[in-house]
């Protein structure tokens, strides 16, 4: 995301985020007040930090308006409020990437929109599942797992995979899955349509929904009501089934929610 800057003038939002980056005080600050009021006893007691070196963030902060005083607590004012709101979605968007940051540095990410990169706070509580050299299906296995406590699922499918094909119509044949979306590049639907079989187990299946899109999204995302995945390509626009996010708190499901839907309406 870029910041405009016009006529060498920092916008009011610049300012006030360099405001607070530039000084952990006011940030943690800001972080502190973000649910409550609190004296300064109260702020101390959770920052561990001397009663000055608070006073002066404060005070820093009540002349920026980001703050105010009622008596003896302080509390935030409404743009105050909204730039903490904005810290602490940089600050998990950060631990987001820092805590699995060997999976996104090695995989092509180009196929997830700006928009649902500055909203990977919603994963900071997802779990990477890696196969090994000892267990190399363990990422798949893991994924069908999921996949067979589940009734109805939305994919988006960027490659054509006669395995994961298979598992679907023994899942849907099994009355395990009552429903699936499928969203699907030209290209792969072209192909499936090439085979019989899948034409009859899936194409034609009354359980299954297949959209199709014109371009072919670098993201392999499955989600149900329960729990959400991602797997990626590499750099080297070879898929990866190795690696896999998966996220099953209602924030995760959100953004899984939200890329199908993005890529729904492309």
């Amino acid at each position: 995301m870029s910041v405009k800057i016009k006529n060498n003038t920092e916008t009011e939002e610049f300012h006030n985020v360099k405001f607070l980056l530039t000084s952990s005080m006011r940030t943690l600050i800001l972080v502190v007040l973000y649910n409550d009021s609190k004296n300064l006893n109260e702020i101390r007691d959770e920052l561990q930090k001397p009663s000055a070196t608070i006073l002066h963030g404060l005070k820093e902060l009540e002349a920026a308006n980001l703050l105010k005083k009622d008596k003896k607590n302080y509390s935030l004012t409404s743009n105050g409020y909204l730039l903490a709101t904005n810290i602490i979605k940089l600050i998990n968007n950060w631990y987001s990437l820092e805590r699995h940051k060997t999976f996104w540095n090695n995989h092509d990410i180009s196929g997830i929109p700006e928009q649902y990169m500055n909203k990977l706070y919603l994963l900071k509580d997802a779990q990477l599942i890696s196969s090994t050299t000892s267990d190399l299906s363990n990422a798949f296995n893991t994924y069908m797992q999921l996949l067979e406590n589940s009734r109805d699922i939305k994919m988006i499918l960027p490659i054509y995979s006669e395995n994961h094909f298979k598992y679907l119509i023994k899942l849907l044949k099994e009355e395990h899955l009552k429903h699936m979306t499928i969203l699907i590049s030209s290209r792969i639907h072209k192909k499936m349509r090439r085979s019989r079989y899948l034409k009859k187990t899936l194409l034609k299946n009354k359980k299954v929904t297949i959209i199709e899109m014109e371009k072919n999204p670098k993201v392999f995302l499955t989600f149900s009501e329960d729990f959400m995945t991602l797997t990626l390509f590499f750099k080297d626009k070879h898929y990866d089934d190795s690696q896999m996010i998966i996220e099953k708190s209602e924030n995760g499901l959100r953004w899984a929610d939200g890329l199908f839907k993005y890529y729904e309406g492309e």
